[in-house]
């Protein structure tokens, strides 16, 4: 946009179509306009403002405009120039600046339509053209697979042809070697046993490898043609006996390769004593075509010093049972072998590196040395620490019995696992290791459980003739003071110990550790584990059940000494009071016996708690995967505990009768007719139990403390409630000796008070409500004649019992009761 230069005033903005190229922007174009135009407006109008002075101050208008007062408009009309004298020229500017803009767009859209139009004819071309290239493209493709499928027929015939020249040049290869070796197969068989005249390949040390694999193929081939002859001969009877065929040259054959092998193998010693591994390679690749290198395998392996120097061997043994013997127990033997093992896998693996260098297949090297180690090395040292004792004449305890032989056993099979292990990891070939391992213990596992039971078996009788020993030399030492006495104490000397039954689970724990190391089967473990189970069933029922045989004889023994003491009415005082003495001797052995007997119960249920509980923990889950084994080990075992239960069940009747006894014997010495017939003297009646009740509840509350701890649960209901029925029957017929008048009968009801009392700490319902009873019966002795018809109304059931109690009031036959029986109580008739 150019201006003149007198000023942007006076002349129109000129527009050149060069304005509009490069960078143009119509937002800078109208800024450049703003920004230069307007502001030299805004100054005239504020020159003109401030010349004209007497211009009235306009008002403002609400719409923004002004509105100039008359006086001012006036004086406007008058001004020759306008209020915005520049919006002419400006608009004149924007009306050639539209008309240059309109001219430019025409300008700009004839260019477009020339170059759109140039475009279509170019694109036109381009089309055609690229419609030529692909017609030439499709017959390059065309050329160049005619080309492709010429290609692949001259390469085929040319592969046919190398086929035809590659086995021509086989089959001339072929005939050569055949001719060579119809050569050689005409020396050896020349004359039997002649090798002097043979091709020097065959003599020359240096083609060792060419004449044996030459050797082997002349064997190969001169033993089938015997076998084909063979076969025709046979066929062909009758016939003329056939030529003479090539017997000699396999004679001369196995000759020479005997006498090759055996060079071979001496240079193979010879770079063995010099470590050259090189040599040693070599040998063994050349001897591997005899036989496949069995015969360099074997000898290599049994050349190993571990093998054949007796030192070795005899320092095994001292490692492991120690000079002559000494050391023979089974955590010194677990160490020496330890040692042993470890020094043979030490000794294994550094052959493993010589054999991996040496032989083309080391695996079956390794398989062959490991074999030899374990049926040789570790057989030899097996031999002499495991001797299986005989099961007729078992070995002493004193030198350790059968449990030293299985402890043994277990520590070196579980050593020589742990020696298979490792010798696995270090290369053992094919060999099944594990089932090599297992059959070095074979004939040791085919009378396992029988040892076992035995061990178990040699054990109880062992301990229990040290328990026996123990128990007589305490006897000898305690003395005998009175034979109740001493029967007491020999008894607490033989009673029942939860230690020994413990000792019992030990034995027989270690036992089952043994069944799961030997045992690899689920089925084999669970019979095995039954078996050593049903042992410890057979060991504990048996102790228990003889423990508590031996406490139910003491009780049996006390019974019979009071039945000696027992004498008639007829007897001196004298004889009477040494009765007495002798029968308190006799309780005190009772109440003794039945302490023992209370013991032996609850150590008898801690001891069956135990191997219940070792089942639980230890034998179920061990025969559990198999069927049926689970509950027949259950039942077995509550078979094996029920002579027990029954020993038990017999000596609890036997207590009950022991205290039952006394009860009766403190009744009949301290119990006096005046108890229950005191006579009217005025004097207030004695509301204290009698003394033979006093001492009855003592001695009752005195020995059943042993009850309440040695019995639990349903045992202990059962005791208690069977202990309450008896008492309450003795103490019936026990009262039915008296004759009550009502101050005997104040003193009976205070009496059944004190034995109601103690019986609820039996905690048995059926006892409590027989002695309440009791009570309601003893009001029959209280009441006068006339009232007994009231005492029942609301207890029928108790009249049976009431008037066996009537018939002993001390007025039954005064006060003609027998004859109001009859109507008071129809229902007893």
């Amino acid at each position: 946009m150019k201006e003149s230069r007198d000023g942007p005033r006076n002349v129109p903005l000129i527009l050149d179509i060069e304005d509009f190229k490069g960078d143009f922007s119509f937002d800078a174009l109208f800024g450049n306009l703003v920004n230069d135009l307007l502001p030299s407006f805004q100054d005239e109008e504020t020159d003109f403002a401030e010349g004209h002075g007497n211009v009235i101050a306009n008002d403002v208008l609400p719409n923004g405009t002004l509105r100039a007062s008359a006086d001012a408009a006036k004086s406007a009309q008058g001004l020759s120039t306008p209020l915005f004298p520049e919006v002419d020229a400006l608009l004149t500017l924007f009306k050639d600046s539209c008309r240059e803009l309109v001219d430019l767009r025409k300008q700009v859209d004839g260019r477009l339509y020339d170059l759109k139009k140039e475009v279509s004819v170019q694109d036109s071309k381009h089309r055609k053209t690229l419609a030529e290239l692909e017609k030439g493209v499709d017959g390059l493709f065309d050329s160049f697979a005619r080309l492709d499928s010429r290609i692949s027929s001259v390469g085929q015939t040319a592969a046919k042809i190398g086929d035809h020249l590659q086995s021509a040049d086989a089959q001339r290869e072929t005939a050569s070697q055949t001719i060579d070796l119809v050569k050689y197969l005409m020396e050896f068989n020349s004359s039997p046993g002649d090798l002097m005249e043979l091709s020097p390949l065959f003599s020359d040390d240096s083609r060792v490898a060419e004449a044996a694999s030459i050797a082997q193929k002349l064997r190969s081939f001169a033993e089938e043609d015997i076998g084909r002859q063979g076969i025709v001969v046979s066929s062909e009877v009758g016939n003329a006996t056939p030529s003479r065929g090539l017997e000699v040259a396999v004679a001369n054959l196995q000759d020479y390769c005997n006498e090759l092998e055996n060079r071979l193998l001496a240079r193979f010693d010879a770079a063995s004593q010099r470590r050259e591994l090189s040599t040693m390679g070599e040998c063994a690749k050349i001897l591997s075509q005899f036989n496949r290198g069995t015969s360099a395998m074997q000898h290599y392996v049994a050349t190993r010093p571990m093998f054949i120097d007796v030192e070795i061997m005899n320092a095994d043994t001292r490692l492991v049972l120690g000079e002559h013997n000494s050391q023979v127990s089974p955590s010194n033997v677990a160490r020496g072998l330890s040692s042993l093992y470890k020094e043979i896998t030490d000794t294994v693996r550094k052959e493993a590196a010589t054999i991996m260098a040496v032989f083309p297949s080391p695996n079956d090297v390794m398989s062959i040395l490991v074999q030899r180690v374990l049926e040789q090395r570790v057989t030899a040292l097996l031999d002499k620490i495991l001797v299986k004792p005989s099961l007729v004449n078992l070995p002493p305890m004193e030198e350790g019995g059968l449990l030293l032989y299985l402890r043994m056993l277990a520590v070196a099979y579980e050593k020589t696992q742990e020696l298979a292990r490792d010798l696995r990891s270090v290369g053992c070939g094919d060999l099944d290791i594990e089932g090599l391992t297992e059959s070095l213990f074979s004939s040791h596992k085919d009378e396992y459980p029988e040892h076992e039971q035995a061990s178990l078996g040699q054990l109880y009788k062992t301990k229990m003739e040290e328990v026996r020993a123990e128990s007589q030399q305490l006897s000898e030492s305690t003395g005998t003071i009175g034979r109740s006495k001493g029967a007491s104490v020999a008894s607490s000397h033989q009673q029942i110990s939860v230690t020994v039954v413990t000792e019992f689970v030990r034995w027989n724990e270690e036992s089952i550790s043994r069944c799961t190391l030997f045992s690899s089967q689920p089925a084999t473990l669970a019979a095995n584990v039954k078996t050593v189970f049903t042992c410890l069933l057979d060991q504990v029922s048996q102790y228990l059940t003889e423990g508590l045989d031996r406490a139910r004889d003491s009780l049996t023994e006390a019974a019979a000494l009071r039945e000696k003491f027992v004498l008639g009415t007829n007897i001196s005082r004298r004889v009477a009071a040494a009765a007495a003495s002798a029968a308190e001797a006799a309780a005190a052995a009772g109440e003794s016996s039945f302490r023992s007997f209370m013991v032996a119960v609850q150590r008898s249920g801690s001891s069956v708690a135990i191997v219940q509980q070792y089942f639980a923990n230890s034998i179920s889950r061990l025969v559990l995967p198999v069927d049926g084994a689970h509950g027949a080990a259950c039942e077995e075992m509550a078979t094996a505990m029920s002579g027990a239960e029954s020993a038990a069940y017999k000596g609890l009747q036997l207590c009950i009768e022991t205290v039952m006894a006394e009860v009766e014997r403190l009744l009949s010495a301290e119990q006096k007719t005046t108890d229950y017939r005191s006579p009217d003297d005025g004097i207030a009646p004695d509301h204290r139990p009698t003394n033979a009740c006093s001492r009855v509840v003592a001695y009752l509350s005195r020995v059943l403390e042993a009850a309440f701890t040695g019995l639990e649960s349903q045992n202990k209901q059962a005791f208690l409630t069977e202990l309450g029925n008896r008492l309450y029957k003795g103490l019936l017929n026990h009262w039915q000796k008296f004759t009550f008048n009502p101050s005997g009968g104040l003193r009976l009801k205070r009496d059944i008070t004190e034995y109601g009392e103690f019986v609820r700490s039996f905690n048995a319902p059926s006892i409590d409500e027989k002695f309440e009873t009791l009570g309601i019966m003893a009001n029959v002795f209280i009441v006068a004649p006339e009232s007994l018809s009231t005492l029942f109304e609301g207890t029928p059931s108790i009249r049976k019992d009431a008037q066996r109690f009537i018939q002993l009031r001390e007025d039954y036959k005064s006060a003609k009761l027998a004859a109001r029986l009859s109507s008071l109580l129809p229902s007893s008739s």
